[in-house]
C-alpha cells in the first residue's frame, strides 16, 4: 500500500519560503514520478512540479518556475518542495503524488497521477 505523506505546511508573510516534504512508503519509487499540486479555495487542482524519480529530472509550471524548486531524496524516500518569494496567490492546499507511469509528456495532468497525500496547507500572508 502506497502512502505519501505531506509536511511543512504553515502560514509565511509575501516573499518568505518554506519546505515542504513527501515521505513515501509503500514500494520502491525508481519507476515513478512524484508530483506537486494545488488547489485553492473555489478553483481547480493545478500542477506545482513534478520529478522522475529515477533521472531526477524536474518539471515545473510557469507559475512558480525560478521560486520553488523540487528535490528527492533517495535514502529518505522523500520528495521535497522548497518555495521562495512566495506570493499570496500561492496560498493552497499542497498535494503531493506518485505517478507509476512517470510519462513525462503528461506530468502536469493530475488525473494520471496514481496516489495522493492528504494535503498540507499553505498560506502567504500580504
Amino acid at each position: 500500500q502506497v502512502q505519501l505523506v505531506e509536511s511543512g505546511g504553515g502560514l509565511v508573510q509575501a516573499g518568505g519560503s518554506l519546505r515542504l516534504s513527501c515521505a513515501a512508503s509503500g514500494r520502491t519509487f525508481s519507476s515513478y514520478a512524484l508530483g506537486w499540486f494545488r488547489q485553492a479555495p473555489g478553483k481547480e487542482r493545478e500542477f506545482v512540479a513534478a520529478i522522475r524519480w529515477s533521472s531526477a529530472r524536474t518539471y515545473y509550471a510557469d507559475s512558480v518556475k525560478g521560486r520553488f524548486t523540487i528535490s528527492r531524496d533517495n535514502a529518505k524516500n522523500t520528495v521535497y518542495l522548497e518555495m521562495n518569494s512566495l506570493k499570496p496567490e500561492d496560498t493552497a492546499v499542497y498535494y503531493c503524488a506518485a505517478d507509476r507511469t512517470s510519462d513525462p509528456r503528461a506530468l502536469n495532468d493530475a488525473g494520471r497521477y496514481d496516489y495522493w497525500g492528504q494535503g498540507t496547507q499553505v498560506t502567504v500572508s500580504s
